[in-house]
């Protein structure tokens, strides 16, 4: 197993190849270049239970509900990717329900009214969930993005994932705030 400085580089090696199809330096990436890729790698760094897929070759799915700030060239940098031997796939949704499905879901900011409500409805999936705002996680949330200054950083509600059957490697702890709420 590889050491976990070792895991942290190729972590963010990754990061920067995700970012570079539109541009050389992560910086001038876009906000949403740069979570859209973080979003990709959160997969290499959380374990879902067996039942959170449909079965062994079921795609790893990153939704998205709500408006969808990463626009459809996010799709094309994920295209042809797989984790852990599953396809990654890109789906957005508009219904909750539906969205429950994805093993991956980013919350957009245009549900921030629905917010509680949403969190309660997928309280039983096995879903990621990532949005924007330590808030975010503060409410129940378990990944969330915040900005210091140019640079996206992430905030982490554990136990939010654990009460999901998530398993977030510390490798991905170490890296971000951790926060407590929402029951």
């Amino acid at each position: 197993m590889p050491s976990v400085a070792r895991r942290l580089f190729v972590f963010f090696v990754l990061l920067g190849t995700l970012c570079a199809g539109c541009t050389t330096y992560a910086e001038e990436a876009s906000e949403y270049q740069i979570k859209g890729a973080f979003l990709f790698k959160f997969a290499s760094f959380v374990e879902w239970p067996a039942n959170a897929f449909a079965d062994e070759k079921a795609p790893l799915v990153i939704g998205i509900l709500g408006d969808d700030p990463f626009g459809r060239d996010f799709d094309e940098r994920i295209s042809g990717h797989a984790i852990g031997g599953r396809a990654v796939t890109v789906r957005r949704y508009r219904n909750v329900a539906d969205a429950a499905k994805a093993q991956i879901l980013f919350i957009s900011s245009s549900e921030r009214e629905r917010l509680p409500a949403i969190l309660d409805a997928l309280k039983d999936s096995k879903a990621l969930t990532v949005g924007d705002g330590e808030m975010f996680t503060r409410r129940g949330g378990m990944v969330g993005f915040i900005m210091s200054g140019a640079s996206v950083r992430f905030c982490i509600n554990n136990d939010a994932a654990k009460r999901a059957g998530l398993k977030v490697s510390a490798e991905l702890l170490r890296l971000a705030k951790i926060v407590s709420g929402g029951e």
